[in-house]
């Protein structure tokens, strides 16, 4: 497997089980990789308040800085009931249910495929 692809989908495992302690809902990861040139993963969560969005973005973002990474784009407005999180090679969504109903975003992308996450391995040092 390339080095790079290893590294991203290790930071995607680590997004994953991050959103999962903090108990975000219904938590998908897609593959777009051929599909779109803006990225190569989604990872989609929904979160139950303003309050919890809040705790998932800034969960990830301790996270993502503890991993070193650069170049970490976060947008979010408050009460907007989305956050986008860019990696460049990974985007996060986190929605409140409303606004992930209605933009779709797994019906856009519906030819996708969608990654387990336990196929993938833990991030190493």
């Amino acid at each position: 497997m390339n080095p790079n692809l290893k590294k991203t989908l290790s930071i995607i495992k680590h997004c994953y089980n991050t959103l999962d302690d903090k108990k975000a809902i219904d938590i998908k990861v897609l593959k777009l990789i051929g599909k779109s040139n803006i990225t190569d993963y989604f990872i989609i969560a929904t979160g139950t308040s303003d309050p919890h969005l809040r705790a998932l973005k800034n969960a990830l973002e301790k996270n993502l800085h503890e991993l070193e990474l650069k170049n970490i784009r976060v947008n979010y407005a408050p009460d907007s009931g989305w956050v986008v999180i860019d990696g460049f090679d990974f985007m996060v969504h986190l929605f409140l249910g409303e606004q992930r109903e209605f933009y779709g975003l797994e019906n856009l992308w519906k030819d996708a495929e969608v990654v387990d996450i336990n196929q993938i391995p833990p991030l190493t040092p």
